[in-house]
């Protein structure tokens, strides 16, 4: 067992000599072999251990024989307490979820605070096997069949090479203690029943089962790496960063690729969708422009040209008020605001970003706001009023942009659409004798 430790540590170049490691540890057989074998490797090391408190007094028990652990190597010990349960029925996900939640984002968080190298966790072979019937069952793409990487991260898997056998084996050698979670038997945990029933079953089938499995695993990691290229390639191509910092996916270049749906899943998959939202989307690319699609963190706005993918806001719709001594804002748009007395004989430039209004036809506090169901205006140049979803049409607005466009309002009067058009009824006039000059920064 020492031998072969050595041997995968050095073939996957796992730490350097002066690396400081921040090692998970429950207490049970896995993480108390783990422990010993970095105490045995000479290298520098704390321990990390979660109290769920999903088991009572034995968790307690946990806690304290962790300590106890730490303490016979002479090793620091970070210990935190978590309400589990009561987090899974907030975020409305299962118990082993909030647990793993819990715990990554917690090691994470004492491996920044404390300027640890590494996170180094106990999974081993037979996890691998479970890790892919669990994906499996929840819908997975390629990657989900390679199992779980030694280096992903900060977080380092160096028992990945062991089965249980074998870790069992060698804390029987060498007289570990550790303790044992009565929980394991359980088969209401999703990771149990796969355990307990169907991995035994597919043993029936096959005694070398487990062994299959991992070869299998190392041949879909290889063909993974080959697909991988393949999916950023053809990124290279359809993807693009636009100014907001979000991710553009081109039609045009999308259509020539065979089979579609998969490379549209493989693009969209760092963005949290599944399967059945893009094989929706997928089948919507011919239609109508401005449908949306949302996974948990983002939502896909299909357009005329291409797909726009941007992070989920819950933000409310604000209203924010200019009075009539205001000389601009910065927030939530850079507007420089001045008013004049209109010299007849001065030829004032207009554009889109620079506007001219009759002060006197406006009562302040003017309003700047976000257009909303029902909005018109009278475009300038024109004598009738306009919705302003028309407007939009002509324009060719997509969703996004017509979502992210100000307006600026005399009441519910539409004054001036900012940055595209300001409203006929408040232009100025040979009659005009105050102005007010707006202009867009930036």
């Amino acid at each position: 067992m020492v031998d072969k430790w050595m041997e995968y540590m050095e073939s996957n170049h796992l730490f350097a000599p002066n690396d400081v490691l921040l090692v998970g540890v429950s207490g049970g057989i896995d993480s108390v072999v783990l422990a010993d074998l970095l105490h045995r490797s000479g290298l520098a090391f704390a321990v990390a251990h979660c109290n769920f408190h999903l088991r009572d007094e034995e968790s307690d028990q946990d806690e304290i024989f962790v300590r106890a652990l730490a303490a016979s190597y002479d090793k620091p010990c970070f210990v935190k307490s978590f309400d589990t349960a009561g987090v899974a029925a907030e975020r409305g996900i299962s118990v082993e979820m909030a647990a793993r939640e819990l715990r990554y984002d917690w090691f994470e968080e004492t491996r920044r605070n404390h300027h640890f190298d590494w996170i180094v966790v106990a999974h081993h072979a037979d996890d691998q096997v479970e890790t892919v019937f669990l994906n499996l069952a929840r819908g997975t793409g390629i990657s989900g069949l390679t199992g779980m990487k030694v280096v992903h991260g900060k977080v380092v898997r160096p028992l990945l090479f062991a089965s249980r056998s074998e870790i069992e084996k060698y804390a029987t050698e060498q007289m570990l203690e550790f303790r044992e979670d009565r929980t394991n038997v359980l088969t209401e945990f999703q990771r149990n029943k796969i355990r307990h029933l169907i991995i035994p079953l597919m043993e029936e089938l096959n005694p070398s089962f487990r062994a299959g499995m991992i070869e299998t695993m190392t041949h879909l990691r290889d063909t993974a790496t080959i697909f991988n290229h393949a999916i950023e390639r053809a990124g290279e191509r359809v993807l693009r960063r636009n100014e907001s910092g979000d991710t553009e996916i081109s039609l045009s270049e999308l259509k020539f690729l065979n089979p579609l749906d998969a490379y549209l899943f493989e693009f969209l998959k760092p963005f949290h969708f599944n399967s059945d939202v893009v094989q929706e989307l997928a089948k919507a690319l011919n239609g109508q422009p401005g449908k949306q699609f949302f996974s948990p963190t983002h939502r896909a706005v299909l357009d005329r040209e291409l797909i726009l993918v941007e992070k989920r806001t819950n933000e409310p719709q604000k209203r924010y008020y200019l009075d009539e001594h205001c000389a601009g804002i910065v927030h939530p748009i850079g507007l420089t605001i001045s008013a004049q007395k209109r010299n007849p004989d001065e030829n004032l430039k207009t554009s889109r970003n620079r506007v001219l209004l009759d002060r006197d036809k406006l009562q302040f506090p003017l309003i700047l706001r976000k257009w909303q169901s029902g909005d018109y205006f009278m475009p300038f140049g024109m004598k009738g009023l306009k919705k302003l979803s028309d407007f939009f049409i002509d324009e060719k607005f997509s969703l996004p942009e017509k979502e992210k466009c100000w307006l600026l309002a005399n009441g519910e009067e539409i004054v001036w659409i900012v940055g595209y058009r300001p409203d006929e009824r408040y232009k100025v006039t040979p009659e005009t004798e105050h102005l007010l000059v707006l202009e867009l920064n930036g």
